[in-house]
């Protein structure tokens, strides 16, 4: 059954966005006078939602700090309006000419709504996704609660469904919801580690995601 629905990760697998993440959690640690975090260790919770990512830095943090955190992280992130996310090259013209081909195009990911929302917007990408789901939304990755609900949403088959991301929780939660999976190595998760979910590819890029959905529809 050839695939009808691309649900795609966000941060790392569309956006390149990790400067900025980094950034601002870094920013709200020091506000907070929480422990440092190097730009690696904040680099390797980027996908999951913001509590989950707390708790990884901080493990045993009380639920109020955790919440300051998340607040004082997304005021720092939302702050910088001036300039969009940037996209990784070829991303936008990938939707948009996956989108021309019919198929359906959906965001799964950790970020919160109002940061989902803006980035897509500032990118004038909204009319390309039938449906999105984000922390706001769902239980954070890996549950798989997210593509659970997007594929009930657009009434498609796990069999007609891919799952696109950069990370191991993009990994792990398309392994739970039963759906196969492309992963891309210009996000935050090293390929080995990708590799150890069986993605039925490993892509530099999102740009590569059209070739070999053709080649495979052969």
């Amino acid at each position: 059954m050839p695939y009808r629905l691309l649900v795609f990760d966000w941060d790392g697998t569309l956006a390149d966005s990790e400067q900025r993440i980094v950034a601002a959690a870094r920013s709200a640690i020091e506000t907070l006078d929480l422990p440092d975090r190097s730009h690696e260790q904040v680099r390797a919770i980027i996908g999951l939602a913001m509590s989950e990512a707390c708790q990884m830095l901080f493990p045993g943090i009380p639920k109020s700090q955790e919440s300051r955190f998340v607040a004082c992280y997304r005021e720092y992130y939302l702050r910088n309006t001036g300039t969009p996310v940037p996209l990784f090259a070829g991303a936008e013209a990938t939707l948009r000419g996956l989108a021309a081909q019919r198929y359906q195009l959906a965001v799964a990911t950790g970020k919160g709504r109002r940061g989902l929302d803006r980035d897509i917007a500032s990118h004038g990408l909204q009319a390309l996704f039938s449906t999105t789901r984000c922390a706001d939304d769902a239980p954070s990755k890996p549950h798989p609660q997210m593509l659970e609900d997007i594929m009930e949403e657009l009434d498609a088959a796990r069999e007609q469904t891919l799952m696109i991301g950069d990370t191991a929780y993009d990994m792990e939660m398309a392994r739970n919801a039963g759906v196969a999976t492309v992963a891309v190595s210009c996000g935050m998760h090293d390929s080995q580690r990708l590799l150890e979910f069986d993605p039925l590819t490993l892509l530099a890029s999102i740009a590569e995601l059209p070739a070999w959905l053709s080649a495979r529809a052969r």
